[in-house]
């Protein structure tokens, strides 16, 4: 099964014909079967919060919830604690039960930072992240290219999530030999492969300026990378039960229409959608 979904359901004003006011998740959910959203990463959310998320969808609509900052280690200048590591997994754990009991969540999303570095350390501690989340699905995202320095060591580091049952993100971000990995399709979970589209703005993804977080994912595939993507989906689907293509490229509001000409691409009708609202006037 492929599915395709965006970061957030408010920003995405092709979804209701252009009108610029946030769109709803219920207007969202009506047109994509699975969401990713960042809120997590800045604060654990109440499990009242969660709750309602997972009410407010279709049964079968997914989530793919961004680990907390503290569990991803983006705290570098002062790094949390044992104790303070250990309550935000645990905090984190328990917000999202109820989309663990709906089976509404897809995966928990650990985006590393780019200082997160192949390191003894590291290695390590992607080992306490399993054991942190327990049964739970997990999927990890690099952002430090030593990771990935030779095909020797790819090998190594997908044989290694594959041994912890970590879903490696296949990703398509601006790279160099500083930042960033190259787009290379990866499967480490048989239930799971993912896909993490941020654009290829290299100009707006590096130079992090007063603007960075409004223009480093400005950028609106061409048909010809979407093809391309759509060729990506289809082998990572011989490989995994689940394919799932998310846009993260919407600083210009290009993600929507995108994973609309993708999913037409790819010939996706998804069943477990919101009913979408009739306009009647």
């Amino acid at each position: 099964m492929i599915s395709i979904g965006l970061t957030t359901w408010t920003e995405h004003p092709a979804l209701i014909g252009g009108e610029d006011r946030p769109v709803t998740l219920t207007e969202y959910a009506g047109h994509f079967p699975v969401v990713e959203l960042d809120t997590p990463f800045y604060g654990i959310p109440r499990q009242t919060t969660v709750g309602k998320w997972a009410a407010a969808v279709p049964d079968g609509f997914q989530y793919i919830l961004k680990a907390n900052q503290v569990m991803t280690k983006h705290d570098c200048k002062e790094p949390a604690d044992a104790t303070t590591l250990a309550t935000a997994f645990e905090e984190f754990k328990e917000a999202i039960q109820p989309l663990v009991v709906s089976g509404k969540l897809l995966t928990v999303l650990f985006q590393f930072p780019p200082f997160f570095n192949r390191t003894t350390a590291n290695i390590e501690y992607l080992r306490d992240v399993r054991v942190q989340m327990g049964n739970l699905p997990v999927a990890v995202e690099f952002r430090s290219p030593s990771w990935f320095a030779t095909p020797g060591m790819t090998t190594d580091v997908l044989a290694y999530l594959k041994s912890l049952k970590l879903t490696n993100v296949t990703t398509d971000e601006p790279h160099n030999l500083n930042d960033g990995i190259p787009l290379v399709d990866t499967v480490t979970t048989p239930e799971l492969a993912l896909v993490r589209l941020h654009g290829r703005n290299a100009q707006g993804w590096f130079n992090q300026g007063a603007n960075w977080r409004k223009t480093r994912t400005l950028y609106r595939y061409s048909e010809e990378e979407l093809q391309d993507f759509a060729a990506l989906a289809k082998r990572l689907d011989q490989q995994a039960k689940n394919v799932c293509v998310i846009f993260n490229n919407n600083s210009g509001r290009d993600a929507a229409p995108n994973a609309q000409r993708l999913q037409a691409i790819l010939g996706l009708h998804w069943e477990n959608l919101a009913p979408q609202q009739l306009d009647l006037f």
